[in-house]
């Protein structure tokens, strides 16, 4: 529908003969269409003057004391005064002020006032015209003025049905509008606005264009609540680019209408949708405790590269010359991989140069996570889990997001690509490269790389179609390869030469023959074969230097190989056993415990590769030979030498596990709930019937279970030797049941149990299962542990919005309140270990100890947590890390404190949880003293 003036509304008769005899009736007609085209009803117009309209403001549109400000402008367009030429300003080429339809519609009634030249709609009002849309209580069309109010409805409990203006993607909700629909320009009264995250609350707001717009005494917030937000940053003047920047100039903080000392002179929003670049601030500290000053951590900049790839550059400096860099990278590409890379470097400089205590350190370390879509490529997968560097990096560390990660005394990497040939028989090919770091030593393995090649088994005398049935139809073999090239160092040694004097290559390749067929139909039994060859490209020749009265061993480089083979068997099969506690009448608890066992009996025989070995005399100073040394020259080979002594050996071994059937607790089941007592309790031992003393392997016994619900896991091994010791503690061939003992000798035990619970545990819902998904997430890029036994490692500074997920049934939010949790959540976690050892009459517990690690919900906004433990053997508490946080709707505060040790420290924060103002935050923290713990 399209408004129209009443002078461009004519009445028009259609092109038809028309014959009549009575000339009154046809003048009737034409003067008929005279009057209705130049009169007014009952008005004559005057040729010179014009009867100005009378203005009356309306009070649910805008308010009184605001009609005096609306002069800019906006209702008073500047008048055009350039001279132009009467063809270009005829009437006929002059287009109406409307470019586009314009619709509309109201609730209540559209009323149409063609003296004012107005459209007045009320009560749930709407109209569109081009990209824009105002909704409204009252709206008010006066296309004399090329203009469009919008306003409020007023009634006895208030106001109701706030205009709303959107014009493509900004949406704007104020008390009242001003539009003018020629100008493009709009007078916007209390808005609200919603811009990329805050929100801006402005008492007057000009509407430039569609990208730009001023506002007076604004309010930006992050708040939800918006009718008393808990803080805003007052803005007197500012310029808004929607989706872009907001440049503002005198501003300050209010927080819950009060103003604060935080003030600035102008200030800079950038605002947008999209990842872009920006600085990152860093968090201000004094470090007494080393000597290093005052410092800076964490600061740096963020640059968004690409939809795939960012990157963050973040440094600390101290100013007593200590500094760290730390560069983190996360990329993505969508069915396709994902992955993030991190490198840490700090140089530490404890105390002044040129005093006694001063020392310098250099430390780094080196993560990159790197996973492939399944779907990207069934064929070949690439995987990367790097974690490298100084082994007392996390114990030096002086950045306070690794403290957590102090207790790390392992550091393990692997990247492997494989690739799989399709065909018959199927061949897979994998590279690696792995690393292995002991903190405590200081000891490097590396391998690069690994390669592995094998082809799936192969059944040369299967049948073509049909089950393959007994020994001769179930012969196979396959072809494995397995080539290394591995290196043995030392921290201070990696990525040095030297580390690669010692280093060793190897190749080996095996053809394992297999097969296994049924015996009285109720015993499997299997007969292997394993052929092995290995290469290496590095021997030794040894002898005896008469001269100096010494061994000299001298490396020879070069090819060589040996060959070696073995053979074996198995039988086993599987007992059922079951006890039922069912009688007549009777309907006990537990109704039946069913033992499963399943023991076997193995034997393996290795002949002696006597061809591999030689000798060398020792001779004495009177040249007399007083000694021959049998060696081989490839003990240095990287799998391992040939044996030089015939091996015959019988394995005994037995499986059990043990469950019960219990009466379910509901009435309805017809079924009885099965329940583990024990998952596996396994029993192994062997005997030599080469050796000619100490036949028998010591019986090794471990097994685990689970119980309460299978929220405790309870894992125990033991060492049990049937041999006695002498006098020095040394193992004799005696049974020790013959020299005064019981039958077995215990020589070690252990014992883990740990129990994770929380306040669904014993619920219908439990949601542990999330939970430990999310402690994994965090685990795995913090480098910590997912139990948080260890504490958990954050820095607050750069905690992102939503961390922590809580989910809430429907009962839970209409019990609880902001205030008071009618149900707390909590969650436990323990885990129990003591180790035992008795090799040599020891009789020790070397090691004992409990460690735990909780949090509790006090209330919505209320939640604390502890990570600690106690050494029983040492009498003391592990690592112990309290943690506090107080949920400040807009605002967060964190605080966490190791109260004692090492790394004795406490860390401070309070800031706003939004991305946008993260760095509006007061940090304050203690740093661990690392000389104490040297």
């Amino acid at each position: 529908m399209a408004f129209q003036k009443p002078s461009h509304t004519f009445t028009k008769i259609h092109l038809k003969g028309l014959r009549t005899n009575s000339l009154h009736i046809l003048f009737a007609l034409s003067f008929t269409v005279l009057i209705n085209t130049f009169s007014l009803a009952q008005e004559l117009p005057k040729k010179n003057e014009r009867i100005p309209s009378e203005q009356k403001s309306d009070t649910t549109i805008v308010a009184r004391d605001q009609v005096e400000i609306i002069t800019d402008s906006i209702l008073n367009p500047p008048t055009n005064t350039k001279v132009v030429d009467s063809v270009n300003n005829d009437s006929v080429k002059k287009e109406g002020f409307l470019k586009d339809i314009v619709t509309y519609k109201a609730k209540d009634y559209v009323a149409v006032n063609q003296r004012k030249q107005q459209i007045r709609l009320f009560n749930e009002a709407e109209v569109q015209y081009e990209d824009m849309e105002i909704t409204a209580g009252v709206i008010v069309i006066d296309y004399s003025k090329n203009l469009v109010y919008a306003g409020r409805l007023k009634d006895s409990t208030g106001y109701s049905q706030k205009p709303v203006f959107k014009q493509g993607a900004n949406v704007i909700e104020p008390d009242s509008i001003i539009f003018n629909t020629d100008s493009r320009k709009a007078l916007i009264f209390n808005s609200v606005t919603e811009q990329s995250g805050g929100t801006v609350i402005a008492e007057r707001t000009k509407r430039e264009n569609d990208s730009v717009y001023f506002i007076s005494r604004g309010k930006f917030t992050t708040s939800e609540n918006l009718d008393d937000p808990e803080y805003y940053i007052l803005m007197n003047k500012a310029k808004i680019v929607p989706n872009k920047k907001i440049v503002t100039g005198m501003s300050q903080m209010y927080i819950y209408d009060v103003p604060t000392p935080i003030a600035i002179p102008f200030a800079y929003f950038p605002m947008s949708k999209k990842q872009t670049s920006g600085i990152i601030f860093p968090s201000f500290g004094e470090d007494t405790g080393n000597d290093r000053g005052y410092f800076l951590q964490n600061g740096g900049y963020y640059f968004a590269i690409s939809d795939y790839v960012d990157l963050a550059v973040l440094g600390d400096y101290y100013t007593n010359g200590s500094y760290g860099v730390r560069v983190q990278s996360n990329y993505a590409y969508r069915y396709k991989f994902r992955g993030n890379f991190g490198f840490r470097y700090e140089n530490l400089l404890n105390s002044e140069r040129g005093f006694p205590d001063f020392r310098q350190s250099t430390i780094y370390n080196i993560r990159w996570s790197h996973t492939q879509d399944a779907k990207a490529n069934p064929n070949s997968r690439f995987s990367a889990s790097v974690n490298l560097g100084s082994s007392q990096f996390f114990s030096q560390s002086i950045n306070q997001a690794n403290l957590a990660n102090t207790l790390t005394n392992t550091l393990a990497s692997s990247v492997s690509y494989s690739k799989t040939f399709q065909g018959e028989p199927q061949v897979n090919l994998s590279l690696s490269a792995t690393h292995n770091q002991n903190t405590n030593t200081e000891a490097i393995n590396l391998t690069l790389p690994t390669m592995q090649a094998s082809m799936t088994r192969v059944f040369p005398f299967a049948p073509k179609s049909g089950a393959k049935k007994g020994a001769i139809q179930n012969i196979n073999f396959q072809v494995n390869t397995r080539g290394e090239y591995r290196i043995n160092t030392t921290d201070s040694l990696f990525g040095r030469s030297e580390m690669f004097d010692d280093a060793l290559a190897g190749m080996r390749h095996s053809i394992p023959v297999t097969t296994n067929f049924k015996v009285f139909n109720h015993f499997s039994a299997s007969v292997n074969a394993n052929f092995e060859e290995t290469w290496t490209l590095k021997t030794i020749r040894r002898f005896f230097d008469q001269s100096t009265q010494e061994v000299v061993t001298i490396d020879q480089n070069g090819f060589d190989r040996f060959l070696t083979y073995n053979f074996g068997g198995s039988i086993g099969t599987t007992l059922y056993g079951m006890y039922n506690f069912q009688k007549k009448g009777k309907n006990p608890k537990i109704q039946a415990i069913r033992h499963v066992m399943r023991p076997s009996i193995s034997y393996s025989v290795a002949p002696a590769f006597d061809q591999y070995y030689e000798t060398y005399d020792v001779i004495d100073a009177d040249g007399t030979t007083s000694d021959q040394v049998e060696y081989t020259r490839f003990e240095n080979s990287l799998f391992g030498r040939p044996g030089n002594r015939y091996s015959s050996n019988i394995g005994i071994a037995i499986g059990n596990n043990f469950e019960a059937k219990v009466r379910a607790k509901d009435s309805t089941d017809t079924e009885p709930k099965k329940v583990f007592l024990l998952n596996n309790l396994n029993l192994s031992t062997g005997y030599d019937l080469a050796a000619d003393s100490l036949n028998w392997s010591p019986l090794r016994v471990n097994g685990g279970t689970q119980i309460l619900n299978k929220k405790m896991n309870i894992n125990f091994g033991m060492t049990l030797n049937p041999y006695a010791l002498d006098n020095n503690n040394n193992i004799i061939n005696t049974f020790n049941i013959n020299n005064g003992g019981s039958l077995f000798r215990l020589t070690s035990a252990n014992l883990n149990i740990s129990y994770s619970l929380n306040n669904d545990s014993f619920s219908s819902n439990d949601k542990e299962e999330k939970r430990d998904e999310e402690a994994e997430r965090r685990s795995a890029t913090a480098n910590a542990r997912a139990d948080d036994l260890f504490g958990i490692s954050q820095d607050f500074a750069d905690q992102r919005l939503g961390d922590r997920q809580k989910d809430k049934s429907k009962e839970e939010e209409e019990e609880n309140n902001d205030f008071y949790n009618y149900k707390m959540p909590w969650s436990l976690r323990l885990s129990y270990a003591a180790n035992y050892t008795n090799t040599r009459r020891q009789d020790q517990i070397t090691s004992h100890s409990l460690m735990f690690s909780g949090d509790v919900e006090l209330s919505p906004r209320w939640s604390i947590g502890a990570s600690s433990g106690y050494d029983f053997l040492n009498q003391g508490f592990t690592f112990t890390q309290l943690r506090f946080e107080r949920d400040l709707l807009s605002w967060r505060m964190n605080f966490t404190w190791i109260p004692f040790g090492r790394n004795q420290s406490w860390n401070f924060f309070v800031g706003i949880k939004s991305n946008l103002l993260k760095d509006l935050k007061y940090d304050q923290r203690r740093q661990p003293d690392r000389q104490l713990g040297n």
